[in-house]
Parts: C-alpha cells; structure tokens; sequence
C-alpha cells in the first residue's frame, strides 16, 4: 500500500496554467505532489474537498515583510488567506547589507511601521552578511509559508555610500561604489534573488533623528546609475520592480523605455511597476497606463506589467496620519512633525489652515487622492456625534470648511480620531476590465506595510469572491492570474498544482464568500505586541498547505506554526 501523507478529497482540481478544472484527489508525500486522481486511499491526513476549489497556493508578489520574517516567520496573515509565497524587499526596501538603523529609518515612516520594531528585529536577528548567507538564515527560520525576495537599491545604495551620502542630492556615487553596487546586486542575483526594487515616489520620506523627511536613498539616484544595475538584470533576465513618481510623465516613459527591448536590439528588462489603479482623482489614468503598456510590450519588446490591487482601494486614516497626505506641501509638512503637540500648534495656525485648504481644493494636476472630504466617513472619534459622517457633514453642521473641519478634530483627538476613504478601484466595471488585461499582474497588496491604513492580506482571496459573484472571467483564468502566471513572470518553483511539483496549496470554500472579506478586524503584527488592521474571512479557507504541510485550517494554525514547524521555505528564482 502506498502510503500518503495529505489526501485533499473530492475537490475541483485547478492546476494554475488556466486549464479547466477536474474532480479529482490530490496525494501529497515529502512536501510533493505525487498522485491527481479519483479514488485514491485514505492518507494519514485526509482533508474532505467536497465542493471546494483545490488550488495552487497564491503568491502575494508585493509585501513588506522583511522584519517581521524576523520576529513572526510564520506570516500566518498571508497564510490564512491561501497564500503560499510572498515576494518582499520591494520599493527599494530590504535588510540585506543595511545596519538596523539605517533599515529602522528607511521602512519606518514610508512603509507606516513602528521604529522600534524594525531595528530591534534588525538588530537582534542579523546574522547575515552578504545574500548568500541572507538566503541561508532566513530559509533556517520556522517559516510558515514560502519567501522570495528582491534586493533593495536604497539597500545597497546606504551600504556603500552611507546613509547620509545616499540622501544628498549634490553627492553621486563614484565609479567605484557603483561598482560595487553592481556587484552586490550580482550577488544576490546568484544567492537567487528575484531582481531589483526601485522607488522614484515623491511619498518616500525617512524616519528617524538623523534625516528625517528625506526622501528614500533610491530617489536621489540618476537613471544612468540605474542603467547601470538594469544592465544586469537585463543580462540575468531578473526583473526591475518600481514605484514611480506619480506626478512626472517623463520618468514613465523612462521605465517604459528601460524595459524595451526588440526595438532597441537587446534583450527586453522585465518591469514591474505601481500601479494600474482607477484612481477617483483621474478617470483617465487606468485606461492611459494599460494602452501605454500595450504599445510598449507590443511595438517596442518590452516586457513591462503593472502591478494591480484587484478591490476597491480603502485607506484609513488616524487624524492625518496617511502616506497620501505626502503628496501636497501643508501635508508632508505635517507628517514631518512627530511631536503630537507641536503637530497640534501647526494645525491649530491660520497662515497653515490658509494653505491646507488651498492644496485640499485642488483639482487639476497629477495626485492619488481625490481631497474630497465629503467623501470620507469617520469611524471612530471620542466624539460619538461625529461617527458616520463626513468631514464635509461635520463642516456643515458647524458653520466652517471641511478641511477645518479635520485639522479642528486631529487637533482635539489626535490619533484617536479615524476615517476611511476609497481613493481608487471603485468601479466594477473597470475593475473587471483590469483584472482581465495581459497588461497587467494582479499584485500589490503591500502586506505586511501599512499597520494603520491598509489591510489587503486577503486581496487574491477577494477577487476570486469577484469572479465568483461576477462572472467577469472563467475561474480557471483567475486562479492562473494568482498563481502560475506570477511565479513563471518572476522564475519561481510555485504557482502550480501538478505530480511531482511542491505541495503548495490553498482549498477556497466558496460557500465562505458571504461578503465579509472586506469587514475591518484588528490583529498582533506577529511577536511584537502592535495591532494592525486585516481583512478576515476565516470561512472562505478550508485549509492551506505549505510544503505539504497542513498549515492552517478554518481560522486555525496547525501546533508549532511559526515558531517550530518548518513548512517554508526560501525560493530562489
């Protein structure tokens, strides 16, 4: 008799290729798939699929995971929803060469994560000194779901230049430190890392006493000392992922033509940028950004993708606590005051109010949020009058602007005053038509970041919910979207359900899609005693298998998971 570890039984098998599904048992022995078939005998563990969806674990390409690897290796919020790989180091973030300070500095105000958390992961578990053996300590923690990772250019950049010369608009590498770089990044490429993160955002502000409201080292960069690293991702066929600088044109069509390759008789560079979105503040955005796509992979032999979140894009905020506020002056100048009583006495100044609500009445140019606080319900206030009701609400009520109306109520609650608004994704219609564009891969769920303003760990579990309820594409497609077209894209070992291949899998209950995969519920950022928002459908998973290991089942971890269960492991692409 043939002996199984895991048996999924009776459920519709989808191999992540975008074939149509089977009723079929899935057999899983030393972490692999082994037997796709009907009948097959009982296993020591046997899992009842009637009428599920049994499917190649998802993979969660965007996430900001790199400290709490550290702290919380299990990542049991990625694993609960029936993801089963994460991609971090993105936006030019990682912890591979940078001291804990300088990484403490760089993730803590862009990235909306506590300072001290970050260090002291840093600090306490850093082992490693170069990718190789980053790829070593990190593969040797209890992870709970598999990791994979880019190298941070802000990364390497402080590690050669020092975070001060990295800051400095007037400094520039020299010819040898951009050597180095190069080497670092060869290096890592070796170790098996996925490419290189970038970022060019205006919202990317340091924290930290040393320089605080500098923009991340990576903005500071020329595109010739980008060049040079694209040099050899191009030569590896790595991949280049970005966050651009929203408000300048010029610099897509840098990226747009640093991807090309036919037409420019080279290899194409694999581009993945932020953000294929239907922004509320231009219409015109979403449909602009995937044409230019498709003329650039199209006639130019790119390779180019935008990353896409696949549901409305919900922000809350705590007084003004939120990364849009980074892209208007009166914000950012805001945001670089962490003094709660001297951000109060900026707030609470006329000549301030006077250009606050200048840049909130803006309409035209290019931003994120719409400013509409007529369109943004507040959700929680020591004030109870004002739950439920815009600012713009509240505003009329008291005789006075909306904007006054915010800074009046930061002023009197401070953090204890909380909003949300959706800035973008809002329109089915459009979200549908992105889901379905080869233009674009479905990404950017920015897990692990965000602890007080985004909670997308489930966003792959939600857009299946969409294609269920929706019909906008087969099932099969979606599940392909999530999974096998992402780990071919990056060059991973996941993303497929198939003899012989991981056993990493998710079993979706659809009668869990009851509409609650939106609802706000607070959680522990694991091991370090601070609550963030999630997501939570916890009827929706039924189980979620990780290297053959039965990891999570309906709300519940399997013994051992994230602290003696070794499940994970780190892919190299």
């Amino acid at each position: 008799m043939v002996g199984y570890d895991v048996v999924i039984r009776g459920g519709s098998v989808y191999d992540g290729t975008g074939k149509a599904p089977i009723v079929a048992d899935v057999a899983v022995r030393d972490g692999r798939v082994v037997a796709v078939e009907p009948g097959l005998p009982e296993g020591r563990r046997t899992i009842d699929a009637t009428g599920k969806w049994v499917i190649p674990g998802m993979i969660d390409v965007h996430t900001h995971y790199d400290a709490e690897v550290l702290t919380g290796p299990g990542l049991g919020e990625s694993a609960r929803h029936g993801v089963t790989s994460v991609i971090f180091g993105n936006c030019s973030l990682s912890t591979v060469y940078a001291e804990a300070q300088d990484c403490a500095d760089m993730f803590a105000r862009v990235e909306a994560l506590p300072w001290d958390v970050v260090n002291e992961a840093v600090k306490e578990h850093k082992t490693w000194v170069d990718p190789k053996s980053y790829v070593e300590a990190i593969g040797n923690r209890p992870l709970g779901v598999n990791v994979a990772a880019f190298l941070g250019h802000s990364d390497i950049r402080v590690a050669v230049m020092g975070l001060g010369r990295a800051v400095d608009a007037n400094e520039r590498p020299t010819a040898a430190e951009l050597d180095r770089m190069a080497d670092m990044l060869s290096e890592a490429l070796d170790a098996g890392f996925v490419g290189l993160s970038t970022i060019r955002s205006s919202f990317s502000k340091l924290e930290g006493t040393r320089f605080p409201a500098r923009q991340l080292p990576s903005t500071y960069a020329t595109w010739a000392e980008y060049a040079r690293l694209n040099s050899v991702l191009r030569q590896r066929g790595r991949v280049h992922q970005s966050t651009p600088n929203l408000t300048s044109r010029l610099e897509m069509a840098r990226y747009f033509a640093q991807s090309v390759g036919r037409l420019f008789g080279r290899r194409p560079l694999k581009t993945s940028l932020l953000s294929a979105a239907d922004i509320k503040a231009d219409r015109t955005v979403a449909r602009a950004a995937v044409g230019a796509a498709w003329a650039t992979n199209r006639l130019g032999g790119a390779d180019f993708r935008w990353q896409h979140l696949p549901v409305p894009f919900e922000v809350y905020a705590d007084g003004i606590d939120l990364v849009i506020f980074e892209e208007f002056g009166s914000g950012a100048a805001a945001l670089n005051i962490r003094q709660v009583l001297e951000r109060g006495e900026l707030l609470k100044d006329e000549g301030y109010r006077r250009q606050f609500r200048k840049d909130l009445s803006k309409r035209f140019g290019p931003r994120v949020w719409h400013r509409d606080l007529g369109d943004a319900e507040i959700v929680a206030c020591p004030d109870a009058t004002v739950i439920g009701k815009s600012f713009a609400a509240v505003a009329a009520e008291r005789g006075i602007t909306a904007p006054d109306a915010l800074l009046d109520l930061t002023v009197e609650h401070g953090s204890a005053l909380r909003w949300r608004t959706t800035i973008a994704n809002d329109r089915d219609d459009v979200l549908d038509r992105l889901q379905t564009s080869p233009m674009v891969q479905i990404g950017f769920a920015d897990s692990g970041a965000h602890l007080r303003n985004m909670a997308f760990y489930n966003a792959g579990l939600r857009m299946l919910e969409r294609v269920k309820q929706r019909g906008f594409m087969p099932l099969e497609q979606a599940v392909h979207r999530l999974t096998g077209e992402l780990a071919d894209w990056y060059g991973l070992d996941a993303g497929k359900l198939a003899v012989g291949g991981r056993a990493d899998i998710a079993v979706i209950d659809p009668a869990g899609f009851d509409g609650t995969s939106a609802a706000y519920a607070e959680a522990e950022l694991s091991g370090s005693g601070v609550s963030r928002m999630v997501n939570r459908n916890d009827a929706a998973v039924a189980a979620t298998v990780v290297g053959g290991h039965v990891v999570y089942e309906y709300g519940t971890f399997a013994p051992g998971f994230g602290t003696t269960l070794h499940a994970g492991t780190f892919l190299t692409a």
